[in-house]
């Protein structure tokens, strides 16, 4: 019986901040693939490896982690002002699905370094030495991403002397400004808090009614303390990830908290909405020691953060959840900007399972609504492997 041969497409392997993703040029993916629809996400799952029932995707580029499931459509942009178009697809591990709810702040770090080198910015706006700014509109969410990219000999510098933690080795510093990072959220009205309140009591049943912060920025998130869930904002990834049980509390409240957040309407919803939204837990300042066996000290950060994403604990930190962590901190009152001691502030730095970060925003009221207009972190970004994919030709 005679089988479709492969095919094969133009693709480029990245390391953007803590996450890996295959990203594509919009034209360079089969005609059917460059629309939304059934045969895009038929053909991204298969780049990738899923839907995998052995949660390995061997037979795909994944590596079965929500941190490396990911996959990145670029264009050029026919918005004003911006650059390029960047649409952001989490792929389901084991299910037959791509969540396109929100975005990727770590792979954000990529899409710059990635749109000049594959020619999309215009090269009249790449200095020969200096920093090139790309003008990034985030298709998911409707936002706006400001990246300012190395350039040394007019290509883009990857290599530095940048350490991120989670990150093994350094790399060139690219800074990013999520413009208005409150995301406009169907059903959420737009607003930063949903709710119209900094701290809400969260029913979930079977767990109990928990303090919970819920906001809208940089991606949805669900804000706990840490204490009031048996944690100590201290743990990493096995502690939480090697209990089934706690996996599943923590499921439930994500749910429950959707349907509190007007992101969905039945908690049975959020079966299909893994990406979206984040559940994070805070703590005030402890000393633990990394991943890597580092040591963070408390007298070095400002609070501890762990942070769950697609049903388990994140290794480091999701930079959208950083972006998250930045604008709460910055609002007084919330469970986050109480865990780092109150008041009003403009940059924290948090612990996480691999060790810190910085993330800053400056948050003002406007008409008796918070508003944060920027929120600016720093992350790296490596080209792995550029060439292309190869996936049957009849998968799509």
């Amino acid at each position: 019986m005679a089988r479709a041969p492969q095919i094969r497409i133009p693709a480029t392997y990245l390391r953007g901040g803590t996450s890996k993703g295959v990203f594509f040029r919009l034209q360079d993916l089969p005609e059917a693939a460059q629309v939304p629809g059934k045969a895009r996400d038929a053909l991204l799952m298969r780049v990738i490896g899923s839907p995998d029932p052995y949660g390995k995707q061997i037979d795909g580029m994944g590596a079965a982690t929500s941190s490396t499931s990911k996959t990145v459509i670029i264009s050029r942009s026919a918005r004003p002002d911006h650059d390029v178009d960047y649409l952001f697809g989490q792929v389901s591990i084991d299910s037959a699905f791509v969540d396109w709810s929100g975005n990727c702040g770590n792979l954000s770090a990529a899409v710059g370094p990635f749109s000049i080198a594959a020619g999309l910015i215009d090269p009249a706006r790449i200095p020969r030495d200096g920093t090139a700014t790309v003008r990034i509109w985030q298709a998911n969410i409707g936002k706006t991403i400001i990246a300012h990219v190395p350039i040394t000999d007019g290509q883009v510098q990857e290599t530095g002397d940048f350490e991120l933690d989670g990150v093994t080795f350094p790399a060139a510093e690219v800074q990013l400004e999520f413009m208005d990072p409150a995301a406009e959220e169907e059903g959420a009205g737009g607003a930063m808090f949903p709710t119209g309140n900094l701290v809400d009591d969260l029913e979930v049943p079977g767990v109990g009614t928990l303090k919970a912060t819920m906001i809208n920025a940089g991606i949805p998130t669900i804000f706990l303390n840490a204490a009031e869930i048996g944690c100590t904002g201290t743990e990493l990834q096995e502690a939480i990830n090697g209990d089934p049980a706690a996996l599943a509390r923590f499921e439930t409240i994500r749910a429950h908290g959707a349907v509190r957040m007007g992101l969905i309407r039945e908690v049975a919803e959020a079966a299909r909405r893994q990406h979206t939204p984040k559940v994070a837990f805070v703590a005030p300042p402890a000393s633990y020691a990394a991943s890597s066996g580092k040591p963070v000290d408390a007298a070095g950060i400002d609070l501890l953060v762990r942070a769950l994403s697609m049903g388990k604990l994140h290794h480091a930190m999701m930079g959208t959840a950083a972006v998250a962590i930045g604008t709460a901190a910055a609002i007084p009152g919330t469970l986050v900007n109480l865990a780092a001691g109150g008041g009003p502030r403009q940059a924290v730095r948090f612990g996480h399972p691999s060790g810190t970060l910085r993330v800053g925003a400056e948050a003002s009221q406007e008409g008796g609504e918070w508003v944060v207009r920027k929120a600016i972190m720093s992350r790296s970004a490596r080209v792995l492997m550029e060439g292309w994919v190869r996936v049957p030709g009849d998968c799509f």
